[in-house]
């Protein structure tokens, strides 16, 4: 693996696990009263767009952080659903 992947990757898991916490306290409070629908929509088609601009780049670091990103901040969504 050389420098420029594995940066890409260190880069990937910091923005991605930053989504964690946000998750997890969504979960356990069972309150996503203040997280936005908009950007929450918003971010989730943008991911999705990294996603397929990963793919068609073959560019494991942007497919691996985006594809988990996206399933986080589907979690939320729904979360933000079902708890209002």
């Amino acid at each position: 693996m050389d420098f420029l992947t594995i940066l890409g990757l260190a880069a990937a898991t910091l923005t991605t696990s930053a989504f964690l916490p946000q998750m997890l306290k969504t979960w356990q409070s069972k309150s996503a009263k203040d997280v936005s629908y908009t950007m929450l929509i918003t971010f989730i088609v943008g991911i999705f767009l990294w996603l397929i601009y990963g793919i068609f780049r073959q560019d494991l670091a942007i497919i691996l952080a985006n594809f988990i990103t996206l399933i986080f901040n589907l979690i939320i969504l729904w979360l933000k659903i079902r708890y209002g």
